[in-house]
């Protein structure tokens, strides 16, 4: 049984973004990059079905520019066997990430494909869901729990009400939330061992992928600053702040 994972290049979460001075996009020079902490999460799951044997095989997929590699390389201290990286310097969208990761999932003949719920970058939740439509399949969506069952597969998932537990058929595309597992570190002997691992280097025409996008991003600004907080002496005071400057009651 094989696992694909999907791994995105992404600003490291602990770092501030900073807008380019011609409102053109987001300044990346010098800028601490790493992998998209929802599909980390991706990985440890993968990582751990592996290590309980239900997995024989962890593959981890990247859509970007070349420097992607080092997240996959990241991927594999964490415990992957092999990566792909689908080298593009265009800004991949879902649907064109959907496309490849279709084509790579049915060329390996996976048979879970996991992936972050969403990319702290754009936020579009959106390629997992694509992907599972893409290829006919079952999807279970923020992942908190995650059990294989012989050619089924249980996840469960936070919804507004509680959880909800699904059974899908494999193969099956399972979409990562924050109480899945927490990430492991990777170990320096790892971190050495995965400089050796396979990784295979392809394009999007290789897939039949065009990359052309039909968004163009016309303006980035950073959020407007938050103005101090105030405090009151009174319930009364309070209230006449929210109902007259505020204007919210």
């Amino acid at each position: 049984m094989k696992a694909l994972v999907a791994v995105k290049r992404v600003i490291d979460y602990n770092v501030k973004v900073r807008v380019k001075a011609d409102n053109s996009g987001v300044d990346l020079s010098n800028t601490k990059m790493s992998i998209n902490p929802f599909d980390e999460i991706a990985v440890e799951e993968a990582v751990r079905l592996k290590e309980a044997g239900v997995i024989d095989e962890v593959i981890v997929a990247s859509i970007g520019p070349k420097e992607s590699q080092e997240q996959i390389r990241a991927a594999l201290a964490l415990g992957a066997d092999r990566g792909v990286l689908v080298v593009t310097d265009e800004k991949p969208y879902p649907l064109q990430v959907a496309k490849i990761l279709k084509n790579i999932a049915e060329t390996e003949s996976t048979d879970i494909i996991l992936l972050g719920k969403q990319a702290i970058d754009d936020d579009n939740n959106q390629t997992g869901q694509m992907l599972a439509a893409l290829m006919g399949i079952g999807q279970g969506t923020f992942a908190s729990e995650v059990k294989v069952e012989g050619d089924k597969v249980n996840v469960t998932r936070e919804i507004d009400g509680g959880l909800q537990t699904l059974a899908l058929e494999l193969p099956a595309v399972i979409t990562t939330d924050l109480r899945l597992n927490e990430p492991r570190y990777a170990k320096l002997p790892n971190i050495m061992k995965a400089k050796k691992k396979p990784l295979d280097e392809k394009t999007p025409a290789d897939f039949g992928v065009d990359m052309t996008s039909k968004q163009e991003i016309i303006k980035v600004v950073p959020p407007s600053e938050r103005k101090a907080g105030i405090k009151v002496g009174s319930v009364d005071e309070l209230v006449d702040k929210l109902k007259n400057e505020a204007k919210v009651i």
